[in-house]
C-alpha cells in the first residue's frame, strides 16, 4: 500500500515537472524578450534574468518609426480581411459538404486536406505568376488572396467536421417552416457555430499576423509591408549593428495582441477544437 502511494506521489510530481518544463520552453522566449526590450543599448550584452530597470527608449523607437505604423496597420487589414472571406466561404462549403448529401464528398475533403499539407515555397512561383498577371503584387489584395488559399482548406475541413455533428432535426424542422438553406445557415446552424467559427477565425487571423514569406515575396514597398517584414528589415545606425532592443520591442508589440486574444477565446477555441471529435 506504501509502495503504491509513494509511486502516485512520484508519478504526479513527474508530470507536473513536465509540465513545468514545457511551460518554461514556451514562455520563456516570450519573457526574455520583453527583458530585452525594457533594457537600453548599453545594456543589451548583459547577461540578466530579471528587469532590473524600466526603458521605453526602444518602444518609442518602434512606434515612432511611421513604416512600423504603416505595417500594422497594413497587417491589421490583411488579416481581418482573410478571416471575413475564410469564414464566409468555409461556412457555406461547409453547408455542402457537411449538409449535402452527394457522390465524392469524402473525395473533396480529401483533396481539401491535401492542399494545406502543400508548403508555401512549393507554390511561391506559380502563386507570383498568378498575383502578378492579376496585377496585384504590391498590394494587400495579393496577401489577401494567397493567405486565403492556405488559411481556407483548415477553415473549411473544421467547420465542415462541426456541421455534420448538428441534428438533422433543426434542418428538418426549418425545412418545414420554409426557412430557405441560407436561412437555415444563418438563423438556426450559425449561433451553434460559434465556437468553430471562434476556432478558425483566430486561427486564421494568428496565420495571417505571423506570416513571413508570402509577405517578403509580394510586397516591395515599406507602404505595403506587413508586420513581420517590417521587424526583420528593422536596421541600426550602420550596416554593422543589429538592434537588438527595438527588434525585441517590436515583437513583443506585435505579439501581445494576439496573446490577449487566445486569453479571450480560449475556452471556445477548446470547444470547437473537440466538438466535432465525438458524436452525441
Amino acid at each position: 500500500m506504501r509502495l503504491r502511494t509513494l509511486k502516485a506521489v512520484a508519478l504526479k510530481i513527474g508530470f507536473w515537472a513536465l509540465v513545468a518544463v514545457l511551460v518554461l520552453y514556451a514562455v520563456f522566449p516570450f519573457y526574455y524578450a520583453i527583458v530585452t526590450s525594457l533594457k537600453p543599448s548599453s545594456q543589451l550584452f548583459e547577461v540578466s534574468y530579471w528587469v532590473d530597470s524600466l526603458d521605453f527608449s526602444n518602444y518609442v523607437a518602434v512606434l515612432s518609426q511611421p513604416t512600423f505604423l504603416a505595417a500594422i496597420r497594413n497587417s491589421v487589414i490583411v488579416a481581418i480581411s482573410v478571416v471575413i472571406i475564410a469564414l464566409l466561404l468555409g461556412l457555406t462549403a461547409a453547408w455542402a459538404l457537411g449538409r449535402v448529401r452527394f457522390r465524392g464528398r469524402t473525395t473533396v475533403m480529401m483533396i481539401v486536406l491535401g492542399v494545406s499539407m502543400f508548403p508555401q515555397v512549393a507554390v511561391l512561383s506559380g502563386l507570383f505568376e498568378v498575383i502578378r498577371t492579376l496585377d496585384l503584387y504590391n498590394s494587400p489584395g495579393g496577401l489577401i488572396l494567397s493567405y486565403t488559399i492556405f488559411t481556407l482548406p483548415f477553415t473549411v475541413w473544421i467547420l465542415t467536421t462541426f456541421m455534420r455533428q448538428l441534428p438533422d432535426e433543426l434542418e428538418e424542422a426549418a425545412i418545414v417552416d420554409g426557412a430557405s438553406p441560407w436561412v437555415t445557415l444563418t438563423k438556426v446552424f450559425m449561433p451553434l457555430l460559434w465556437p468553430a467559427m471562434a476556432t478558425t477565425g483566430l486561427l486564421a487571423f494568428i496565420a495571417a499576423w505571423n506570416e513571413f514569406l508570402f509577405a517578403l515575396t509580394f510586397t516591395l514597398t515599406d507602404s505595403q509591408r506587413t508586420v513581420p517584414v517590417a521587424i526583420a528589415l528593422i536596421s541600426g545606425g550602420s550596416q554593422y549593428e543589429l538592434p537588438w532592443g527595438p527588434i525585441m520591442a517590436a515583437s513583443v508589440i506585435v505579439t501581445v495582441p494576439l496573446v490577449v486574444l487566445v486569453v479571450i477565446f480560449q475556452r471556445r477555441i477548446v470547444s470547437g477544437l473537440t466538438a466535432g471529435a465525438v458524436k452525441g
